[in-house]
């Protein structure tokens, strides 16, 4: 059994989620202790929770641990097979973060998962980035996923739906194209429970603020609907680089699309051909499936994933200049 200390690095709960996938995707038992310790809140919380208890749905996984404010998980994972689950957070916990504890293993069988929980919470992709950069990126290398957005959830209430079907998938390696068409952009202006201005002024933002700094007109959806509580975000995207802007209380609709359209252009001009964010949750599929590709920086969640990758026998290589290169030999 692997024995890993939840606070090396990062420390955070991307450790304990991709610990117990890559313990399904490997069959490699593993113990995680000193969850999230340098945290104001350590141990296990609802979003981490639900992640463990859907990686575990697809391979009756025996787990110990898993309940609110532990520091100490194991995993002892059976094998994989084809489930359809419903897990739910409970809160408005992260369903993008749920979703990249599942996704990587229940691409080797197949299957089917609704989570209930919220679709953009700060200090997290949206479900609009997932749905518009991580999912098309995998299927680009052969993946078949498709994702349906029922609810919108919201801090503080969440009570947003999120269903994802995929079939079994062999990803060829990663190799994504140093360049990527123009058609390959858009924003997505979303809200619920507030006036479908909201929306309307969120979008405006972050086009006005596109086009100004990349000469190209974005194409703008706006989703405005109803649902269990209040809430607006924006997500822009070109190529395979990523943009969010959260809304909150007070906070102006002009300043979440511009929040957007900033985080864009700040990973558009910074190089690589994916941004930071993507490059850290692709780490799992370059290690399981070979190739590489590049990003503009290594940030200390890919360090910590590269680490935690090597402790269950998968070597990434990182190499660092202009741009950093991730790479790795396809798994036997």
């Amino acid at each position: 059994m692997l024995v890993i200390d939840g606070a090396t690095l990062e420390g955070g709960g991307q450790l304990v989620r991709s610990a117990v996938a890559l313990s399904a995707i490997t069959g490699e038992p593993c113990r995680v202790y000193n969850i999230r310790a340098g945290r104001q809140n350590p141990g296990l919380r609802p979003q981490h929770i639900a992640a463990i208890r859907a990686v575990a749905g697809v391979c009756d996984a025996e787990v110990s641990g898993c309940t609110p404010g532990s520091r100490e998980v194991t995993c002892i994972p059976g094998p994989l097979s084809q489930r359809t689950i419903s897990v739910d957070i409970g809160t408005a916990g992260s369903i993008p973060l749920v979703l990249q504890a599942w996704l990587p293993v229940a691409l080797k069988v197949g299957g089917e998962i609704t989570l209930s929980g919220g679709t953009e919470v700060s200090q997290s992709p949206t479900i609009d980035y997932t749905a518009h950069l991580l999912v098309p990126f995998l299927i680009a290398h052969g993946a078949r996923i498709s994702i349906e957005i029922t609810w919108r959830g919201y801090y503080p209430r969440g009570g947003g739906v999120v269903r994802s079907r995929v079939l079994p998938s062999g990803l060829v390696p990663l190799r994504p194209p140093e360049r990527v068409g123009e058609g390959s952009r858009g924003i997505v202006s979303c809200s619920a429970g507030l006036p479908f201005h909201v929306a309307e002024r969120q979008a405006a933002a972050a086009a006005a603020h596109l086009l100004d700094a990349t000469g190209l007109v974005f194409p703008v959806a706006k989703d405005v609907r109803e649902g269990p509580g209040m809430g607006s975000s924006c997500t822009a995207w070109m190529g395979w680089r990523g943009g969010v802007g959260i809304g909150k209380p007070g906070y102006p609709a002009e300043k979440v699309g511009r929040d957007a359209a900033l985080a864009l252009t700040s990973e558009v001009s910074a190089g690589g051909v994916v941004d930071r964010h993507l490059a850290d949750q692709l780490l799992i599929y370059v290690a399981t499936a070979g190739g590489s590709y590049t990003s503009n920086t290594c940030t200390l969640h890919a360090r910590t994933m590269c680490w935690l990758l090597r402790l269950f026998g998968y070597d990434i290589s990182v190499r660092e200049g202009e741009v950093v290169t991730f790479a790795a030999e396809k798994s036997p």
